[in-house]
């Protein structure tokens, strides 16, 4: 199982995690509630996990534009 990284906004790749280090309970995803599962993280059929955060600078972007917030795809 490998667990990839992607920014949610921009689709940048961040990173890829696999073997021992991968395991969902040292991620830390059983503390996610059902609903910030589902948002958060995606299943494949081979087994692979993609999971969606911000990049730095998608963060920063918004932290100084709110308002692309309210775009559906306000980095591409």
């Amino acid at each position: 199982m490998a667990v990839n990284y992607v920014c949610r906004h921009c689709k940048t790749d961040l990173g890829t995690l696999s073997g021992a280090a991968a395991s969902e309970a040292r991620l830390g995803f059983h503390f996610l509630t059902p609903e910030e599962r589902s948002d958060i993280i995606a299943y494949s059929q081979n087994g692979d996990v993609t999971v969606k955060v911000v990049c730095d600078y998608c963060s920063e972007a918004i932290e100084a534009n709110p308002e692309l917030l309210l775009v559906v795809n306000p980095l591409q």
